[in-house]
């Protein structure tokens, strides 16, 4: 594997990034929203930094997943991808490329997020450290849509649902009791819960292994897209 075909593929993303308005957006929709809401709406009785865990649970099931599906399916059916490959460029090196650069941005806009949260230094890296996983869990579902998919518009058809069953479920479960137990066996279920004390997260081993087994359901997705359409 060659570093400098990954690294020249993160920078060709940076490159795009003021271009693609539709991944642009989906980095900065939910921070942006978060300083917003966190600023300007007080409720009685409203939890402390209720709309930073509600849309860092939100942003982490959406951004991540719709930008890594959106960037693989539209190479693909511009066949830019197929340019890349037959230029020496490994399918993994691609992948890492690309891989990269969301969860980079994506954990740029974690940042503001969390600095909308004013956590003390321990907190903001707890709730960072937590964040990077349940994007890591987004971008490798969102590798599996982009990979499986031949057209950015199947991508599309596909991730609308995913992206609004895993980034409003959680939100959902606070007022039902059925989804709250659905919930609890998703990833982003499991970080809005983590997120609740950040600094000082209430997780057993159960809920870590939840978050493992989804990673790993992902991972295996991702390999079957791979093997059943490649890149």
């Amino acid at each position: 594997m060659k570093m400098t075909n990954t690294l020249a593929i993160f920078r060709k993303q940076l490159k795009d990034t003021l271009k693609n308005k539709t991944i642009l957006i989906q980095f900065i929709m939910f921070p942006l929203m978060t300083l917003v809401m966190n600023r300007t709406v007080q409720m009685e009785g409203m939890p402390h930094n209720f709309f930073v865990n509600l849309f860092a649970t939100m942003y982490i099931g959406m951004a991540p997943l719709t930008s890594m599906a959106a960037i693989i399916s539209e190479e693909k059916e511009q066949n830019t991808l197929r340019v890349l490959l037959m230029s020496d460029v490994k399918p993994f090196e691609y992948l890492l490329g690309i891989g990269a650069y969301v969860w980079s941005g994506c954990m740029a806009g974690a940042a503001v997020i969390c600095m909308a949260g004013r956590f003390c230094l321990t907190e903001g890296i707890s709730f960072l450290c937590i964040l990077s996983f349940g994007i890591l869990a987004s971008l490798l579902l969102g590798a599996a849509i982009g990979t499986f998919s031949n057209t950015q518009m199947m991508a599309t058809s596909i991730t609308v649902p995913v992206m609004m069953f895993f980034s409003f479920l959680p939100m959902i479960s606070m007022f039902n009791a059925t989804a709250s137990k659905i919930a609890k066996l998703t990833y982003s279920g499991q970080i809005g819960l983590l997120l609740g004390q950040p600094g000082r997260p209430q997780a057993d081993m159960k809920d870590i292994a939840i978050i493992l087994l989804n990673l790993l359901l992902f991972t295996a997705l991702f390999t079957a897209a791979y093997k059943k359409r490649g890149l």
